[in-house]
């Protein structure tokens, strides 16, 4: 299996005298699923920002290929001005598809409309969908289902296993019982 990430000794903080991160290590390879938990501020999207390159480390390395990503506010996940479906044309071929809009219970129509138009759940799952089609090595998915009732985050969940043929997962969820599921390996941060 190829290595999708690797982050060796990071260390980070927003001040040099309060570190979310000192000598944080972790390997992602392709086909494995990673999930990183931990209680409000202990770092969990910052780590994501770093691993996008839009913070610095102070010291560590982060070598990865490339990402799609899946914020946690569906809300602010789409311009407001633009359908769903013509921002995902964006960034993403749309060949694929089909073959994803039942799982995500979406549709054409659906994604036809303004993100305002749609629910919660109907945006996050929309965002799934574009990270999906963005067809990269590595997904990062910062609490994608919390937006879900059980039913269908247990689906989303199965059809994103489904999906790790060809990438890996590194998954931020308050969830613990959700990352024993799914998860090859769970890191905690404090």
């Amino acid at each position: 299996m190829s290595t999708t990430l690797e982050i060796k000794d990071l260390t980070f903080g927003y001040s040099k005298d309060r570190l979310l991160f000192e000598g944080l290590s972790l390997t992602l390879r392709r086909g494995e699923i990673k999930a990183v938990v931990g209680k409000s501020g202990a770092g969990k999207s910052t780590l994501f920002e770093l691993i996008l390159g839009n913070l610095k480390p102070i010291s560590g390395t982060i070598t990865t290929s490339e990402c799609s990503e899946v914020f946690q506010d569906p809300y602010t996940s789409f311009h407001p001005s633009y359908s769903i479906i013509e921002q995902i044309k964006d960034v993403a071929s749309l060949e694929k598809m089909e073959q994803f809009l039942p799982s995500l219970d979406l549709s054409l129509d659906l994604l036809s409309k303004l993100p305002h138009e749609l629910s919660g759940g109907q945006l996050q799952r929309s965002s799934i969908l574009r990270a999906l089609l963005m067809d990269r090595s590595i997904m990062l998915l910062d609490e994608p289902t919390s937006a879900l009732d059980n039913i269908t985050q247990l689906n989303t969940m199965k059809m994103l296993i489904a999906h790790l043929k060809t990438s890996s997962m590194l998954i931020i969820t308050h969830d613990h019982d959700l990352a024993k599921w799914c998860a090859d390996e769970t890191i905690i941060l404090i």
